[in-house]
């Protein structure tokens, strides 16, 4: 049972776009919706988030359904939880948004660092959450919600807990090292990062700028685990393409913090492409959320260049926001990727630090000297000779 609030300054249509897209979430988690409540409220309840008598018509509806758990589209505070859970039905457990998304995270966790990013966010959600809630779901055979860390740490308390973050954390600045020791090895080709929102198909077009088969699935983060990959963009450039975990509305803070290193990947890219599902009727929203995480990152998201992708699902391509150098593509079907790379060659010619140094059609020792001492990033043959665009102060990969 899924359950939006509409407070000021929201409208029912907005709640429902939200409620809809909560849906997808709790489908990828392996959920099935069996029907929604929505609530119109000056502000939340400080006890039940909904108000008391909405709840009594909550629990009259989960009986009717069945439903075993119902699903806020907004987070929720350890006492709403308990409270809640106390006035439904016997075994109903309560999620929010929040918990739905580490569940999923969890579930698609493949890597070591993944699997402690996951963790340390699910241990700092679970923290406040405590009281009833780890017992209620130490009852738990599993489900949406009970995976990962909510499985191995629930016999453990708050100081444990607290120094298990810690290790954790810990460990993730270790990873970041390592990541950046990578990053300078990488360092002698300028870097683009895909970053937007979950399914807007940011692992399409990486994978037609690398030519790499990476998974593809239409369901919201289908990436969780950042890749790294050269790309040719025409001309004779050659660059590093990262794609990153997807963003995502009410993306919780704790999520975004322990997943930082993943979202360096867009921190240290040379070119930030924002790539924005055009056929989605929330866009302009979506781009928007992409936006904020961006900004919250320090990352300025006005020199990003804006992916308008899918179009071929579009009568014509939608109108691009002031102020953005913005492309129309589909990345399924190659249009209009050539006029993105275009435009990234152009970005990234233009990057401080790179320099043409010209040789002789035959080339010759000069030209030998060059290709074994410069960082080079792209090598153009011209009506009168050679063209090496090199990288002067960059690091070189021993």
């Amino acid at each position: 049972m899924l359950v939006g609030v509409v407070l000021p300054g929201l409208s029912r249509r907005a709640v429902a776009d939200h409620l809809d897209e909560l849906a997808q979430l709790v489908d990828t988690a392996g959920g099935v919706e069996v029907g929604r409540v929505v609530q119109e409220r000056p502000a939340p309840d400080p006890a039940f988030f909904i108000g008391r008598g909405k709840v009594a018509e909550l629990a009259q509806l989960v009986g009717e359904t069945k439903a075993r758990m119902v699903v806020f589209d907004d987070d929720l505070s350890g006492a709403q939880v308990r409270h809640l859970e106390e006035e439904l039905p016997e075994g109903v457990k309560v999620l929010d948004r929040a918990g739905v998304i580490l569940d999923i995270f969890a579930m698609r966790a493949r890597t070591r660092e993944a699997q402690t990013q996951v963790e340390l966010a699910q241990l700092e959600y679970l923290l406040p959450r405590l009281t009833r809630r780890w017992r209620h779901l130490s009852r738990q055979a599993g489900g949406i919600g009970t995976r990962g860390v909510g499985e191995t740490q629930l016999e453990t308390d708050r100081r444990l807990i607290r120094r298990r973050i810690a290790h954790l954390r810990r460990r993730l600045a270790e990873v970041e090292r390592e990541r950046e020791v990578q990053r300078r090895r990488r360092a002698r080709l300028p870097g683009v990062a895909l970053v937007g929102y979950t399914n807007a198909g940011k692992s399409t077009l990486f994978q037609a700028l690398t030519g790499t088969q990476t998974l593809i699935e239409d369901r919201l983060f289908a990436t969780l685990d950042p890749r790294v990959r050269r790309a040719e963009l025409g001309d004779g450039l050659v660059v590093t393409v990262a794609d990153t975990v997807g963003f995502i509305r009410k993306l919780p803070h704790h999520l975004v913090a322990s997943f930082r290193s993943t979202l360096a990947e867009a921190l240290h890219g040379d070119v930030l492409v924002h790539v924005v599902d055009a056929s989605h009727p929330g866009w302009v929203e979506q781009w928007q959320v992409g936006e904020e995480v961006l900004a919250s990152l320090g990352v300025e998201p006005v020199g990003s260049v804006l992916a308008l992708n899918k179009i071929d699902l579009l009568q014509e391509p939608p109108p691009a926001p002031l102020q953005r150098t913005a492309v129309a593509i589909s990345a399924r079907t190659g249009a209009g990727l050539e006029d993105l790379q275009r435009v990234l060659r152009q970005r990234i010619l233009a990057l401080p630090g790179l320099e043409v140094l010209r040789f002789p059609a035959e080339g010759g020792e000069a030209l030998r000297t060059a290709m074994a001492t410069e960082d080079v990033v792209a090598q153009r043959f011209t009506t009168d000779g050679i063209e090496l665009v090199v990288r002067r102060g960059g690091a070189r990969e021993a």
